[in-house]
């Protein structure tokens, strides 16, 4: 038997990838966010470059799509130092953020040991992760990223120990069995839909995964006890979330055609945000023994709601809507 003719993996520098930290890997990163997504198992979006925190710039923020928790990644093309690591803690007294990323080529003991105490000492909704930088071809193909988690929180001890709180009870017994629900939600998910969502579990009420464009996210939530499915706009601006639903609205016909069933329109008159409701015969999370049909609900109606988008023109339609600005308060005159 002849034997296989294999090549052999070959560890490239990153700076010979990205020559400047802020203009080019920085950039990269903000372009290629499903690299750091399949590496934490998270559906991250990151939105914003170089955001100001005080007098300096966090290298890039954003949002956890499963539960709207803010992300805030720091990286060096270089070993970690002390500097990182304040500005790191200072960005995150500036921003509040669920989940921490320091991405770094090395990582000092001192300073993973540094990212394993913070996982020890804060709550079960703050997690740091450490990421290293890797990059490697075989021959002469193109580079390719191959990071490194070398330091996560382990949530969990952070359950077991909210577990144990004396004080926190009732709102254990809550965060668990939604946290239950969801994973054996969203291992259903991952297993037949395996593109819809990279998440494991949340401890919210909600869970959201992604359709392709920030601002929007396809949720199931549980909601004055009812579980239900809905197309979200969560956009920090209003006007484009009014926008975005007008421009669906105008082709509801259509929308639910494809969705096989009427959907409520709700623009939440008075709030920012605004969606599209389906709603499901369930009303009781506690029923363990109805997750199966629960589950199947909820597989079913993203899939409608996907099929729906998708008649009207998809992501890249709703990506053109621009809110009108006309309604806005004209400029004062002199006699005001």
């Amino acid at each position: 038997m002849t034997a296989p003719n294999l090549g052999r993996l070959e560890s490239v520098e990153p700076r010979d990838v990205w020559p400047h930290e802020a203009r080019d890997f920085t950039r990269w990163l903000l372009e290629n966010v499903d690299v750091l997504s399949d590496l934490l198992g998270m559906d991250l979006v990151l939105d914003v470059a170089e955001h100001p925190v005080g007098d300096f710039s966090l290298d890039l923020k954003g949002y956890d799509v499963t539960n709207g928790g803010v992300v805030i990644v720091e990286n060096q093309l270089e070993r970690s130092n002390h500097t990182h690591l304040g500005q790191i803690i200072t960005y995150a007294a500036g921003t509040d953020p669920t989940t921490i990323v320091w991405v770094t080529t090395e990582f000092r003991p001192e300073h993973r040991a540094a990212i394993d105490w913070l996982n020890q000492r804060t709550d079960e909704n703050t997690r740091m992760f450490g990421v290293v930088i890797r990059v490697v071809k075989i021959g002469n193909s193109q580079a390719a990223p191959n990071f490194e988690l070398v330091a996560q929180p382990n949530d969990w001890e952070k359950r077991v120990k909210k577990a144990n709180s004396a004080i926190s009870g009732e709102v254990s017994a809550t965060v668990r069995q939604y946290r239950e629900f969801w994973e054996t939600v969203l291992e259903q998910v991952r297993l037949k839909h395996p593109n819809w969502t990279r998440a494991n579990t949340t401890a919210q009420s909600w869970c959201n995964t992604p359709v392709g464009l920030s601002g929007m996210t396809l949720s199931m939530a549980w909601v004055s006890s009812s579980l239900i499915a809905q197309l979200y706009f969560e956009s920090t601006d209003a006007d484009l979330n009014q926008a975005r639903f007008d421009w669906l609205h105008e082709r509801r016909d259509t929308f639910e055609a494809a969705l096989g069933h009427p959907a409520t329109w709700d623009d939440m008159a008075g709030r920012k945000a605004a969606r599209i409701v389906v709603t499901s015969p369930f009303d009781d999370i506690s029923d363990s023994k109805l997750w199966p049909e629960m589950t199947a609900w909820l597989i079913e109606q993203q899939g409608r709601l996907r099929r729906a988008l998708a008649a009207v023109g998809g992501v890249t339609a709703i990506r053109s809507v621009a809110p009108d600005r006309t309604h806005a308060a004209a400029p004062p005159t002199e006699n005001q």
